[in-house]
């Protein structure tokens, strides 16, 4: 952040508040299963190729390799190396304490093998963890409980309020299992129950209690809305499982439309490439934020922007920070590092052409770095400051 000038300097000394992220994996990890991690893909890259020759592979190398003691841009090979030499547990923990982020809220729902727990997280990275809770995940466990189809609404809502007693918020990713485009009124009693009915058989029969039918879907979202925490919604870029054609925010304006009065905080998570889309619902809507993580690692280089398109219509007390970081702690400090440099260079463009005050620059600056989330998740702290 050398080059950052007082904006950088500002973004360099502010704890982030990381609102949606998943736990690092802490341990050790081969080549081929660190190339997976680096690409939205799940697929090895073809022959004669690398997933290091890409925007996140050369981001890992060139800002990652210092703090492991590397000079920039080490190949991958010594990278790699240098990463085991270490050990898994003294990588993850320099590089989550080096991203600067003094709060994560994590995303439980998706874990793989290795993955830190709530409490592991909070040791490595030297910073307060609060749960975000996957609605899906609370229904599939009801299911594998075991209940009955009629019951299964209220079996849900008892088990989500349960759940989410010390959460942050709550998330849907409806977008995944089904679409966006999704009938945006709850479901009845009756048209609930049959649903129920059918996915419990066959959760029965296979032993997989995986929920994509999609009026079990509305229940669940329209169940978080009634917890009356922040609920977050995967929209855009993701992995092959999601539609990228079914995961534009602007399928949600008439789920907005019906929780507008409800005063619970709707959060786009990600958005790329729908970034615009979404800002505009958040200018729109007043109880709509976004942010562009994950996007933000996966472009590298290209980071500023998406961040300044991020910028363009959202008022800019709906912005938050995510680095949407799943697997290797590389992929939370840079979600951190890379948004600090690209809002940096972003702000310190519009300060130095006369259209932004130095004072406005770094106070909006703070406002999405941390303040913002602080604010909407009731984390405490001021508005912005």
């Amino acid at each position: 952040m050398a080059d950052g000038g007082p904006i950088g300097s500002a973004l360099a000394g502010l704890a982030l508040t990381d609102h949606h992220v998943h736990p690092a994996l802490g341990g050790e990890l081969t080549r081929d299963r660190f190339e997976q991690l680096i690409t939205e893909s799940g697929q090895a890259a073809p022959a004669g190729t690398t997933q290091f020759d890409s925007q996140l592979g050369l981001a890992v190398r060139r800002w990652c390799g210092p703090v492991l003691g590397l000079p920039p841009s080490a190949p991958p090979e010594d990278y790699l190396a240098r990463r085991a030499e270490l050990g898994a547990a003294a990588a993850t923990s320099r590089l989550l304490r080096a991203s600067g982020i003094g709060r994560f809220l994590v995303d439980t729902g998706y874990l793989a093998d290795g993955m830190l727990d709530l409490t592991g997280m909070a040791a490595a990275a030297g910073a307060p963890v609060t749960e975000i809770v996957r609605l899906e995940s609370v229904a599939e466990q009801v299911a594998r409980d075991g209940v009955a189809a009629a019951e299964f609404g209220e079996r849900f809502r008892a088990a989500l309020w349960q759940r989410a007693g010390q959460a942050a918020g709550v998330k849907s990713i409806v977008g995944y299992r089904f679409g966006l485009d999704i009938d945006p009124a709850p479901p009845g009693p009756a048209e609930l129950a049959a649903a129920a009915g059918g996915w419990l058989r066959e959760v029965e029969s296979t032993g997989q209690a995986r929920v994509t039918d999609h009026v079990l879907l509305r229940h669940l979202l329209w169940a978080g809305v009634e917890r009356g925490l922040p609920v977050q919604i995967h929209t855009g870029f993701g992995d092959p499982d999601a539609d990228l054609r079914r995961c534009d925010p602007l399928l949600l304006r008439g789920f907005l439309e019906l929780t507008r009065d409800r005063a619970v905080p709707v959060m786009l998570l990600h958005c790329y490439p729908f970034h615009r889309q979404a800002g505009y619902l958040a200018q729109a809507y007043p109880h709509v934020y976004l942010d562009v993580g994950l996007a933000v690692n996966h472009v590298g280089a290209r980071a500023a922007a998406v961040v300044g398109e991020s910028m363009e219509l959202a008022p800019f007390g709906k912005l938050l920070f995510s680095s949407d970081a799943w697997g290797p702690a590389e992929l939370h400090y840079l979600g951190a590092l890379l948004w600090r440099r690209a809002t940096a260079t972003v702000l310190r463009q519009w300060v130095e052409a006369g259209d932004w005050s130095l004072d406005d620059a770094i106070r909006v600056a703070t406002m999405i770095g941390s303040g913002n989330a602080r604010r909407v998740y009731q984390l405490g702290g001021g508005t912005g400051d």
